[in-house]
């Protein structure tokens, strides 16, 4: 019989598997940063000498990266017993949609971005939880800025338009109709779902609405290499500016409800730039109704993030609703009804991550 692990040991054990999947997400940020996946993608199976060539770095890293990639199990070696240098590695094709394409529902490779990002300002996180003080967002860098766009760009740019937008069948009318509409973005980060429902919808004009000026910058370069910019402006601001921009027929708070630090002013804001008749979708985490511990992979995803980021960010601007990344159903629904909504439902929608919300005056 197999003795049972004492709770000390299946902690120690729990951590230093914690410690290998961070380290490979490490890896996964350099073969992303240094183009190594899509060169495997495009090229492969290449041996060291031959990936160091085509992607510009040194042998010596290009072997010691390729040799942790498939002990990892992320890429395959034709031979394990050739030379070292001889080695042909391969990035498997699913294994590419996860690693090397942006616009699959499967790629998850910026979550090694968005670490990089914290790794980056730890040590200002500890201080201001000594502080109470808090972090701003621009200081977790381009690589936050990337990874926070890209984990959501394969939903925002295929679910959002053709599937989530279809549990509101009489929005969806309204866009197609002959005569102009406005849409409007809150929190648009990078743009995608601005861009995404431009394209979809020919007779919207889009507005995405950012604080970030970085983020507005990356939106704006994006929407000129689509070829949309002429229907869609992104535009540096707070959110409780959209009042002024409007009116919408529809405004959509996508994964950024929680991010603000001043969210009733925000869907307040949203409120008062509605045209008659028009709608408010929000789109945020999907934890648990209420508090329980030990929780679920959702639930440790969502606070891990809030420790390390999305709290300190919040905490950088005062006064601030510090709501933090786990921002419940009860508390959205409260949010909207300080803001003057009626009524919120909850579409039926099934997202791993995400639960959708239509707010209605």
């Amino acid at each position: 019989m197999t003795a049972a692990i004492s709770p000390a040991d299946a902690l120690a054990e729990r951590l230093v598997s914690a410690a290998i999947g961070a380290l490979e997400l490490c890896s996964v940020y350099l073969g992303a940063e240094l183009g190594l996946y899509r060169t495997l993608a495009d090229h492969g199976p290449l041996s060291a000498p031959e990936l160091a060539e085509r992607a510009g770095i040194a042998p010596r890293y290009a072997r010691e990266w390729l040799e942790q990639q498939a002990v990892a199990g992320l890429l395959e070696v034709d031979d394990p017993e050739a030379d070292a240098e001889a080695r042909r590695f391969r990035l498997p094709a699913e294994h590419g949609r996860v690693l090397a394409e942006p616009d699959d529902p499967v790629h998850v490779a910026p979550l090694a971005h968005l670490l990089a990002g914290i790794g980056r300002v730890l040590p200002r996180v500890m201080e201001a939880y000594r502080t109470g003080g808090g972090v701003p967002y621009a200081d977790y860098g381009r690589e936050f800025r990337y990874g926070q766009g890209h984990i959501n760009r394969s939903a925002f740019t295929a679910e959002l338009p053709a599937a989530w937008l279809a549990a509101m069948p009489d929005v969806v009318a309204r866009l197609e109709s002959a005569r102009r509409r406005r849409i409007g973005e809150v929190g648009c980060g990078q743009g995608w779902a601005s861009l995404a429902l431009a394209a979809a919808f020919p007779n919207a004009w889009v507005d995405g609405l950012d604080l970030d000026p970085d983020s507005i910058a990356d939106a704006r370069r994006h929407a000129a290499q689509a070829g949309v910019d002429g229907r869609l402006r992104f535009i540096e601001g707070d959110a409780s500016e959209l009042d002024g921009m409007g009116p919408y027929d529809l405004v959509l708070v996508l994964e950024a409800l929680h991010d603000l630090a001043r969210p009733v002013d925000a869907l307040r804001a949203a409120r008062a730039a509605l045209a008659d008749g028009g709608s408010v979708l929000v789109v945020d985490e999907k934890v648990a109704d209420g508090f329980t511990a030990p929780g679920d992979d959702t639930e440790r995803l969502m606070y891990g993030w809030s420790v390390v980021h999305w709290l300190p960010t919040q905490l950088a601007m005062q006064p601030s609703a510090a709501i933090g990344t786990v921002m419940r159903a009860s508390t959205v629904r409260a949010v909207a009804s300080e803001a003057g909504f009626g009524r919120v439902d909850v579409l039926p929608i099934e997202t791993d991550f995400l639960r959708l919300y239509r707010l209605w005056t």
